[in-house]
């Protein structure tokens, strides 16, 4: 496939059960339908895609986004970028950063595991990460951990009682309140502009609920889909036997011996399927600086519900 289609392919690290590494992509590779059927293909299996030693551009990786869907617009627009509305900018600055003290040391751009706007009902495909700005000290990895194989791990009777069931989510974005972000004290240091900006409307948005699990059309495969940053507990099952079954489920999604972290390189970009793939940023020293940009890749698999306000979920009045 290498030979016939200009580029090569192949793993993302040893032993990892998920992701690919694709090198030597250039633009006009992307006119071939060969070649876009071979990358779409390889994106459902692998989940993530590491584009490295080929072109790396703002038009090249806008128009690599459009291989798998519809770039879209961010919904918070203090987020888009304003020369490539299909751009987000993912950024922190020493002086216009938000921060957290994380296990008792201060982080800059610190983000915990989570799902891609899945405070929302429809949940958006994926996206391509490329970075603009690296900080100078280091640090600044992407996290990624595959949903499949996290269902797979999963005990046969924890199975069985996750398959019907829902998690609620909420927009908060202030990670502090984050109660099932793992084992880590979280607090909240400062806000960027734009996160505050953000924060004052949190109210106007609905909770949704999303399914704990779902079945990837394309394969029959089952996701494990739970996101640990933004859930609030299980909608059938409140109280703290909810929030215990929410805490098992989060420690498969999260086994750190099967996660991998992406140390950036300037020309490099990551795809990931935001339907089956949890990340997170591990953050920066808080006087450094990291910008990054992303593209949303249009989609919705139509499982996600909006919570307040909906007659048309279950109710157990029971």
């Amino acid at each position: 496939m290498a030979t016939a289609l200009g580029f090569s392919v192949g793993e993302l690290a040893p032993g990892l059960e998920f992701g690919a590494r694709v090198s030597g992509l250039r633009l006009e590779d992307l006119e071939r339908d060969d070649v876009r059927k071979a990358l779409a293909d390889l994106w459902i299996d692998k989940g993530v895609i590491l584009f490295r030693g080929g072109e790396s551009s703002r038009q090249m990786q806008v128009e690599l986004s459009r291989v798998f869907g519809t770039p879209e617009e961010f919904p918070f627009k203090e987020s888009r970028s304003e020369e490539f509305p299909e751009l987000v900018n993912i950024k922190y600055y020493p002086e216009d950063g938000t921060a957290y003290e994380v296990d008792g040391k201060v982080i800059g751009g610190w983000i915990p595991w989570h799902t891609d706007m899945v405070y929302f009902s429809k949940l958006n495909r994926g996206g391509i990460l490329r970075p603009h700005t690296l900080p100078a000290k280091g640090g600044g990895a992407t996290g990624y951990a595959d949903q499949i194989s996290a269902y797979e791990r999963l005990p046969e009777d924890l199975k069985a009682r996750i398959e019907n069931l829902h998690v609620v989510y909420s927009a908060d974005l202030n990670y502090a309140h984050a109660r099932f972000a793992g084992d880590v004290q979280i607090k909240f240091v400062r806000g960027a502009q734009s996160w505050s900006r953000i924060m004052k409307r949190i109210y106007q948005y609905p909770r949704v609920i999303h399914p704990m699990v779902f079945t990837q059309a394309e394969t029959g495969r089952k996701v494990l889909n739970v996101s640990p940053g933004f859930a609030e507990g299980v909608y059938e099952m409140g109280g703290p036997e909810g929030d215990a079954l929410l805490q098992e489920v989060v420690s498969y999604c999260v086994d750190p011996d099967r996660t991998y972290f992406h140390d950036w390189e300037e020309d490099d970009m990551v795809l990931w399927d935001n339907w089956r793939t949890l990340h997170c940023a591990a953050g920066v020293e808080p006087d450094d600086t990291r910008l990054m940009e992303r593209t949303t890749i249009h989609g919705d698999y139509a499982l996600g519900q909006d919570l307040d306000g909906n007659d048309k979920l279950p109710r157990f009045d029971a």
